[in-house]
């Protein structure tokens, strides 16, 4: 099982925001299955959700 990448957002948000968060609620509002993870190497947050047989 893979994974597809919605969007990246820097970890240096202002204090107070949270915009993978925000999105990826969004996206759960919508139906989809997102996630947020880290992604230490490029120092940034990421959405995503489960990769379809399609994709």
């Amino acid at each position: 099982m893979g994974a597809k990448v919605m969007e990246r957002f820097p970890a240096g948000a202002p204090r107070g925001s949270w915009p993978a968060e925000e999105y990826a609620a969004a996206l759960r509002a919508e139906g989809e299955s997102a996630t947020v993870v880290m992604d230490l190497r490029q120092d940034a947050f990421l959405v995503v959700v489960p990769a379809r047989d399609e994709d």
